[in-house]
């Protein structure tokens, strides 16, 4: 007879504390994880109880590179239950122990979810302060250097999104300054496009310049659906005014 996942996770929860009482943190550790991937099959909740466990234990023993991986693992299981605000949670506390363990590249990848996750719920200025700082990080390692254009960009649009064509328009000279490469390239490009039709209230010119964009180089779904936000802008009536229907 197959063992259930749910048969699974018990037993090895039950190990777990077998290894308690033998005060083996490690071991008591492990069964936790190999708990919790049992539990993801059937019980998602049990699942990040058992990492959170896991977790305890590792920064206990200082492995906090561990405990890292383990707390991604949960923001990984809340975001694929779509519970992306309670996931970004743990996403950064994962960014923390990854930096605090100088793994620059993990904490990194950590927070670009953080960013991404708080721009779709419209936390623009917190996206666009996690962009902006791994961008400049990015601009400093050859071999990231590659990389720092993608997150400007998707700072430039959020700033779109959250004030506007002019204040974007000044960020873009400060971002040719962090990255010297930025200044004439395609995103550069894009963005200088989008700010002129926002300014003169051209939606036809920021669909065109976005059009472009895509046939070069495909716009993914997070950046699409933030580019939309932006351009409802320039149909928004300004402030005290109603919206003309005719």
């Amino acid at each position: 007879m197959h063992t259930t996942g749910k048969e699974a996770g018990e037993a090895y929860e039950k190990l777990a504390q077998v290894q308690t009482k033998l005060d083996s943190k490690h071991d008591t550790a492990t069964a936790y994880v190999e708990g919790a991937k049992a539990f993801q099959k059937v019980d998602h909740r049990k699942a990040v109880q058992c990492l959170q466990r896991a977790v305890a234990l590792y920064t206990d023993m200082g492995r906090l590179g561990m405990a890292a991986r383990q707390i991604r693992e949960v923001a990984e299981i809340l975001e694929r239950e779509g519970g992306k605000e309670e996931a970004l949670v743990f996403y950064e506390q994962a960014a923390d122990l990854f930096a605090t363990d100088n793994s620059t590249a993990e904490a990194n990848k950590c927070l670009l979810k953080v960013a991404e996750f708080s721009a779709e719920a419209e936390k623009y200025a917190k996206a666009i302060d996690i962009y902006e700082a791994i961008a400049r990080k990015c601009a400093e390692n050859n071999l990231l250097r590659f990389s720092t254009k993608g997150h400007l960009l998707h700072a430039a649009i959020c700033s779109l999104c959250l004030s506007g064509p002019g204040p974007t328009a000044e960020r873009l000279q400060r971002y040719k300054e962090i990255d010297i490469n930025f200044d004439g390239s395609r995103e550069c490009n894009l963005l200088e496009s989008v700010v002129e039709a926002m300014e003169n209230g051209d939606s036809e010119a920021f669909t065109n310049a976005v059009a472009e964009y895509d046939s070069l180089t495909r716009l993914d779904a997070f950046k699409t659906s933030l580019l939309l936000r932006a351009k409802r802008k320039i149909s928004e009536p300004p402030t005290g005014e109603e919206e003309d229907l005719t």
